[in-house]
């Protein structure tokens, strides 16, 4: 038998040759393969070899080591800031002086405005005015474009979902009729969740619009979580307010 062009064997041969040629077909892609995939033992051997290489790949998995840490800990971080902010912003949202800068909507960005509860999700944060970087590091802001809390119009609030605190981590979870209670220095209102969280455009501003003669309450945070392409919004409408003792 013989080896043909196709690779099948074709009586042409004793049966000697045949044998022989047939060894000679097993070995010759075990061969290839060899060269095409070297073993790791070659690989491994080949990296003592190479000094750059074995400097290289030390360097690599040092930067994986990093950002591995800076991913876990980062969040950490924050969290320890905001939750240092907390306690002043407590403090300072029941002192006379801002209940004053807030009959005269003087608050400045960074100060204490309201704090927000959520009992549905678990939050209950002060929240400041502003929605700035360095306002934001509180957890939550109050766009000052919009009116102040409790009042009528459109109140809008920023928070973040990942980070420092993450209020807003849990805000995909509130469904119609859920109740958001926001207490000011001059009292406090409550509000109903009217419809499914949603997600928009970041360059959709139009929810955020006011809203005259109405009081509605806008919620936002970025989703999905860590890439932030959009936005998450929650509409609600006040269905009781109450003066601060």
């Amino acid at each position: 038998m013989a080896v043909g062009r196709s690779g099948f064997l074709s009586r042409q041969r004793g049966p000697g040759v045949a044998v022989e040629v047939f060894d000679q077909v097993r070995r010759v892609p075990k061969a290839v393969r060899a060269q095409r995939h070297p073993s790791s033992k070659s690989a491994i051997t080949w990296i003592r070899g190479h000094r750059s290489a074995r400097i290289g790949l030390s360097g690599l998995s040092g930067v994986l080591m990093l950002a591995a840490i800076g991913l876990i800990g980062f969040p950490l971080f924050t969290n320890l800031i905001q939750a240092g902010n907390e306690g002043h912003l407590a403090q300072e949202l029941l002192s006379p002086g801002l209940r004053q800068q807030y009959i005269n909507g003087d608050v400045g960005v960074g100060q204490s405005l309201t704090r927000i509860k959520i009992p549905a999700i678990g939050v209950n944060v002060v929240v400041v005015q502003g929605t700035t970087d360095s306002a934001l590091r509180s957890g939550a802001g109050h766009y000052t474009n919009t009116p102040l809390p409790c009042t009528v119009g459109n109140v809008a609030i920023a928070g973040h979902r990942t980070t420092y605190g993450k209020p807003f981590s849990q805000l995909q979870a509130l469904v119609p009729g859920d109740t958001i209670e926001l207490d000011t220095p001059v009292g406090t209102c409550v509000y109903k969740v009217t419809e499914a969280p949603y997600k928009v455009l970041p360059t959709d501003v139009s929810v955020v619009d006011n809203t005259p003669g109405r009081h509605n309450l806008t919620l936002t945070t970025c989703a999905p979580r860590y890439f932030a392409t959009h936005r998450m919004i929650v509409k609600a409408t006040m269905v009781s307010t109450e003066p601060a003792a």
